[in-house]
């Protein structure tokens, strides 16, 4: 491997996410969702309309503190509400009202769209090959991350 020509690619990579949540945070403004809340949802959306707020912080990419206080305020705002099992008091399950489902069809709607356009010049195989590819890179990024012995499997895996 030449570094030259890699040494930028993580950076890459970052830019690449970070642009493409901002054109999605563009697309969603105007139904009154910061980023993270549409991500919540989207998350709450794919997962079938019910996480526990572990998983849901892991699908998010958010930090559990940081994910409670969002919560709280998306359910003070009718967004979702939580409930605690009673088979485990120390699980929150988080579940969309209906106004977040409402805006959730939109929100799935947004985000197809914009993949559409952003990969419309992407051949089939160039874009098997690049998520491939990418799958390869956030595997290694998982297992150098990881306490050695401790196998973790993704839930798109499943």
């Amino acid at each position: 491997m030449i570094a030259d020509d890699v040494e930028g690619l993580g950076q890459l990579l970052g830019e690449t996410a970070r642009s493409w949540r901002y054109a999605l945070d563009r697309r969603l403004r105007p139904l009154g969702l910061s980023g993270a809340r549409w991500r919540v949802l989207l998350h709450l959306s794919r997962a079938g309309g019910e996480l526990n707020q572990k998983a849901l912080a892991s699908r998010a990419g958010i930090e559990g503190p940081t994910l409670a206080a969002l919560l709280e305020r998306m359910e003070d705002d009718g967004w979702i509400r939580r409930e605690t099992p009673a088979s485990d008091r120390r699980t929150k399950l988080v579940y969309p009202t209906p106004r977040a489902r409402e805006v959730m069809e939109r929100i799935e709607s947004e985000a197809t769209d914009l993949r559409a356009q952003m990969l419309a010049e992407l051949s089939t195989d160039e874009l098997r090959r690049c998520m491939s590819v990418l799958r390869r890179i956030r595997d290694a990024a998982d297992r150098s991350a990881r306490p050695v012995g401790r196998e973790e499997t993704r839930q798109e895996d499943l």
